[in-house]
């Protein structure tokens, strides 16, 4: 059976912050992940396109 207590104020505050820095963590986990991916598509559609849309003839030169 679940016990039903009420938690000490100082308890209930550590859970909230250890809580708040996870889902922090979390997120930012989260935000390298699509960031990776949006380079990997990246990379992908500059490998796999026409060379010339790319560099256009020339484009070395001033």
């Amino acid at each position: 059976m679940v016990e039903t207590r009420i938690k000490p104020h100082l308890q209930a505050v550590a859970e909230q912050a250890q809580r708040a820095e996870q889902t922090r963590i979390y997120r930012r986990n989260q935000v390298f992940g699509v960031l990776i991916v949006a380079a990997a598509i990246l990379a992908y559609w500059l490998f796999h396109t026409n060379p010339r849309w790319i560099f256009t003839p020339g484009w070395w030169r001033p």
